[in-house]
């Protein structure tokens, strides 16, 4: 039985380096691109040229992202743009790292902090401020391209 066992063991072990071997004349070594791809012509509309350079032109022109920001505070009161830039001066003695923007999207004025790439961010400024601001939340907006900082370690 050892004998049958050390048998198959060793067939299939000798099998399956035959398994990697190349043949001579084989086409896959020697051009990794096959005629046909060579050879391709492309139809296409005109338009989808114009669609494609307006879009690349677009993204150069837009000068911000998606993203987050965490919203502290928003009213449409008949004092609320002063409200707001009250809030605004509030935060910024509170918390001076971060960006403050004031905005009226009808029919509120409001006043947004931070500029984050992604949810996670703005849900540690927003733990951080939670206590001082109990009506904030995150809420999706285009923000401004971070600025590059260099790494800093602790």
């Amino acid at each position: 039985m050892k004998q049958f066992l050390l048998l198959i063991t060793a067939l299939v072990t000798v099998l399956a380096g035959f398994g990697q071997v190349t043949f001579p004349g084989s086409e896959t070594d020697s051009n990794p691109n096959p005629e046909i791809v060579k050879n391709i012509d492309i139809n296409q509309s005109p338009l989808l040229n114009e669609m494609l350079s307006w879009h690349i032109s677009n993204n150069k022109n837009n000068k911000q992202i998606e993203g987050y920001r965490v919203e502290i505070f928003f009213s449409s009161d008949a004092n609320a743009k002063d409200k707001a830039l009250k809030k605004k001066v509030e935060f910024l003695t509170l918390y001076p790292d971060n960006t403050v923007h004031v905005k009226y999207i009808t029919p509120n004025f409001r006043v947004r902090v931070g500029d984050f790439r992604t949810k996670n961010e703005a849900l540690k400024l927003f733990k951080e401020i939670k206590s001082t601001y109990p009506l904030s939340f995150i809420v999706t907006d285009n923000i401004d391209f971070p600025l590059m900082k260099p790494l800093q370690y602790e």
